[in-house]
């Protein structure tokens, strides 16, 4: 169009003679016209494209919004950990990830929920992998919670309760306790504090008048389980079941903020994570470390040596210490170039050289083989690359919580082979039988349980 004004102008301004003899000025003015016309057409075309495009993008706010909690929650897991860090860039794979491969649908708000549902679940899983076992939960219910919030299917206030109790209460400056001893100081504050919602107003009042129901109701085995007096089992949601097992109970409380989970977000996210070392080989490239966060007992290198058979793949392995650097260095370079797997282990003894590997890894000096992984094994230490950790893959291998996890664990590393390595009847009843086993002696040893039940309140044991 500016070029058009200026040759229209060059016209008018160059003409000698009447303006109407002028052919080319008339043509010129014709063809200004015409672009003219079709210059607004496309300008009208392209508001209403770009209000079309806004429509569409409100309407996928909810993903964002979702990427957003997660994301944040990611970040604010390395306060819990100095090694839980992830970059955005990680994230984002996942999330682009996540819109390709969850469930299409015309409808828009189930395409919508689809990718919802898959960005949440895939993000949770892969984080989960790469926590330590006890802060795998924390995380799961932190999570809930962040999404139960922005979901307001609980309140702000709701929340603090959850998270502060009453300790923030003075004893003295609330209203009295009753002189009964069962009821600790601690527990008083926290249902002080309870009272401040409203569907629990009146329940320091119902306590005083009915302590009989409910030191019953305390004294239970799992008072989660148990009715509640005073009309509280058929009224309350569970999560507000759980801030009443919080105020009382603080040792019933992952029990029932189990079931707030499983009622939030659904029963896989209870489940928890089976590690297999082949998926994340397989998530895995040249430029992409595998690091194993390592904790007495979880030491990895044999499960990395059976994958490396299972592939077929050429494995070596050095652990790093005084010295190690020069054969750390040789070992990548000939991996780097001829292919294969290289294990680094005990990396937090070898801090010197992981700013080294680092750029080897990121920024190779020639062309690096399509087979070469790297495997990392290192304790957590403050001192350690956060660049390196945010560009790979992390996990624990530590034996997960719970009986039905450890024993899906254990059936894992089973093939199918040793399944049927015998038709004799016995052998597969023998089998689970000796999973279980296992199973239950590694958590009776990660809860302490081995020595026998303690006692958490007046009568209850777990």
């Amino acid at each position: 169009m500016d070029e058009l004004e200026e040759n229209l102008l060059f016209k008018l301004t160059s003409i000698q003679g009447p303006l109407v003899d002028d052919e080319s000025l008339i043509e010129v003015l014709n063809v200004t016209k015409i672009t003219s016309e079709e210059v607004k057409h496309k300008l009208v075309t392209a508001a209403e494209t770009e209000l079309k495009i806004n429509t569409a993008r409100e309407e996928f706010r909810p993903v964002a919004t979702r990427g957003s909690i997660l994301y944040f929650l990611i970040v604010e897991m390395s306060y819990v950990n100095v090694m839980y860090q992830t970059s955005i860039r990680q994230f984002l794979g996942l999330f682009d990830e996540s819109m390709e491969k969850s469930d299409k649908s015309p409808i828009t708000s189930k395409r919508i929920s689809n990718i919802i549902d898959f960005l949440t679940y895939e993000v949770w899983r892969y984080q989960v992998r790469g926590l330590y076992e006890e802060h795998k939960f924390l995380y799961t219910l932190l999570l809930t919670l962040k999404i139960s919030l922005q979901c307001n299917r609980i309140k702000p206030t709701e929340f603090m309760t959850f998270i502060k109790g009453g300790a923030a209460l003075d004893l003295k400056a609330v209203a009295p306790k009753p002189k009964s001893n069962w009821i600790s100081d601690m527990t008083w504050l926290n249902l002080v504090e309870l009272s401040k919602i409203p569907q629990f107003s009146e329940i320091l009042s119902q306590v005083s008048r009915n302590e009989k129901s409910w030191k019953q109701w305390y004294d239970s085995e799992a008072p989660e389980e148990g009715s509640i007096p005073d009309g509280y089992q058929n009224s309350l949601d569970i999560f507000k079941r759980l801030l009443l097992v919080r105020s009382w109970c603080p040792d019933r409380t992952l029990a029932q903020a189990r079931k707030f989970v499983v009622d939030a977000l659904g029963q896989r996210f209870a489940d928890g994570v089976i590690l297999d070392f082949q998926v994340m080989w397989g998530e895995s490239d040249p430029k992409t470390p595998i690091i194993c966060f390592l904790s007495m007992g979880s030491d990895p290198t044999s499960q990395i040596d059976i994958l490396a058979k299972k592939l077929k793949v050429d494995y070596r392995s050095i652990s790093m210490g005084q010295g190690q650097e020069v054969h750390a260095r040789r070992l990548l370079s000939q991996s780097m170039g001829q292919g294969g797997w290289v294990l680094l282990q005990n990396c937090h003894l070898g801090l010197n050289f992981m700013e080294e590997l680092l750029q080897t890894v990121t920024e190779p000096a020639g062309v690096v083989h399509e087979t070469f992984r790297l495997w990392v094994t290192t304790e957590g230490h403050p001192q350690f690359p956060i660049n390196l950790l945010q560009i790979g893959i992390k996990y624990t291998n530590e034996p997960p919580q719970g009986v039905k996890a450890g024993v899906k664990r254990t059936y894992n590393g089973v093939t199918q082979d040793q399944l049927d390595i015998t038709n004799m009847p016995q052998w597969k009843p023998m089998l689970y039988t000796v999973a279980m086993l296992h199973t239950v002696y590694r958590n009776a040893a990660n809860s302490d349980l081995s020595a026998g039940t303690f006692r958490t309140s007046s009568t209850r044991r777990i």
